[in-house]
């Protein structure tokens, strides 16, 4: 199986998405939507949905494991951006989901 994150999403619904406040419009050089996050502490926020279980990030669209997409994808955190498809965080969020593993060898 390749590594199709628009039939996945897993990883938008199994762990909680926080990085640095700043990384917010709330900050005049941030890009993630401020309304869509929840404070975590005072320097740190989280994706909305993902702060409790079960985990289902607000921007996240789509039924996981079928056909998914994300809202903001081109505003989306630091912690979205370097998140890795085929990363063992992958394979755990596909197997809470019962989602077959990813075969990472495949070619792309």
């Amino acid at each position: 199986m390749s590594l199709d994150c628009q039939h996945c999403g897993a990883c938008c619904a199994a762990f909680r998405v926080s990085f640095y406040w700043a990384e917010t419009d709330a900050h005049p050089l941030g890009q993630v939507p401020a309304q869509l996050t929840q404070s975590v502490n005072p320097h740190y926020v989280c994706m909305k949905g993902t702060e409790k279980k079960p985990v289902k990030c607000i921007a996240l669209k789509g039924e996981v494991g079928e056909q998914v997409r994300c809202e903001i994808y081109a505003l989306r955190s630091s912690t979205c951006r370097e998140f890795q498809a085929g990363s063992p965080e992958c394979h755990e969020a596909r197997k809470y989901y019962h989602l077959p593993v990813l075969d990472t060898n495949e070619p792309h």
